[in-house]
């Protein structure tokens, strides 16, 4: 897979700047994606109840490593992704 700038190259340069923005903006939308699928999958394993206004340790340890299973699987697919297009 070829990199943002590499791809720019085949790009005529009156059209780079719009490019770049829209990449930025692709870009944008992906990680609040990735944050908020993070967010409705990790509450919905880890919360359990509405007792009070904050966590208990119990809830606070499960989202902790629900939130770093998460990254890491999805640094993993980006991995995979990169290597095999």
């Amino acid at each position: 897979m070829a990199s943002p700038q590499s791809a720019l190259n085949n790009v005529p340069e009156h059209l780079k700047p719009e490019m770049m923005r829209s990449l930025e903006t692709m870009q944008m939308r992906d990680s609040l994606r990735m944050y908020n699928t993070l967010v409705e999958v990790c509450f919905a394993d880890c919360v359990r109840g509405f007792r009070s206004k904050s966590l208990d340790n119990k809830e606070e340890n499960c989202i902790a490593n629900c939130a770093q299973k998460y990254i890491k699987l999805t640094q993993v697919i980006d991995v995979f992704i990169l290597h095999f297009s």
